[in-house]
């Protein structure tokens, strides 16, 4: 497996001939942005991208079929039976264009039905895409890859498409695996795989981290995200926490 650094030489040249410059991306940048609302309810499905597209459409119809927004996965705490409670953290949070953010005001003030609960909106926030060398998806789905070597690839071909040398990185989880050896259920995989049921349909991807990113690949990623069904919360990259952010963009609540 990859030690995550980046596969180029030093002078981060070698590995994009024939492939798309950088500054091809700049010239036909759409800048995206997070806009974020409060969420004030009860509990709602951990497996929630599905429903909460579909409650969002309900409101803001021209989010249907639209593949250029990522709706993020919310945030809560685990209460048991695959539910997660809401906290006083958690967000709904839309990444799209900055053009288009007029487009998410009605969802202010109303409420959202997701898994049997009720879910009210509050006043939304504008949150800019901030650089930083390491980002983490939660999920990224790739048709056709299921399996960690081939599903690496697959990301690394993405990656490159975007004009971004870097090496992406599985997420392991060896307690996990050798933990549920010859139990019937839990999973086995020696990385973190996750699903996501859509129309019915369960859908398996994998987590995955990039680091070792120019400020310009970091923004990049975040604004095109790799893999498919980002409107259901998967192949959204945000900054990786846990390892801070080594400009001068720091912010006290990083």
């Amino acid at each position: 497996m990859s030690s995550g650094r980046c596969a180029c030489s030093p002078n981060r040249g070698c590995s994009l001939k024939g492939k798309v410059p950088a500054r091809a991306f700049a010239r036909s940048r759409v800048v995206k942005v997070d806009v974020q609302f409060r969420l004030i309810g009860g509990d709602i499905p951990a497996d929630h991208g599905y429903p909460l597209l579909s409650a969002l459409v309900r409101i803001v119809p021209s989010l249907h079929g639209d593949d250029t927004i990522g709706v993020h996965a919310i945030g809560g705490r685990f209460v048991g039976n695959r539910r997660l409670a809401l906290t006083d953290r958690s967000r709904l949070t839309i990444r799209m264009d900055a053009r288009r953010i007029a487009e998410l005001l009605p969802l202010a003030g109303k409420s959202l039905l997701i898994g049997g609960s009720l879910i009210r909106i509050g006043t939304p926030q504008l949150r800019a895409l901030e650089p930083a060398p390491r980002l983490y998806s939660r999920l990224v789905v790739i048709k056709g890859f299921m399996e960690p070597e081939a599903f690496l690839e697959a990301a690394r071909r993405q990656l490159e498409g975007l004009a971004i040398r870097c090496e992406p990185q599985l997420v392991p989880q060896p307690a996990v695996a050798a933990a549920n050896v010859g139990k019937p259920t839990g999973s086995r995989s020696p990385y973190l795989r996750r699903t996501i049921r859509i129309h019915n349909q369960e859908v398996v991807g994998f987590a995955l981290r990039v680091q070792d990113l120019e400020a310009d690949e970091s923004i990049r990623l975040q604004e095109h995200g790799l893999g498919g069904r980002r409107r259901f919360g998967c192949g959204i990259f945000v900054p990786d926490r846990k390892w801070g952010l080594p400009w001068d963009i720091r912010r006290k609540d990083c």
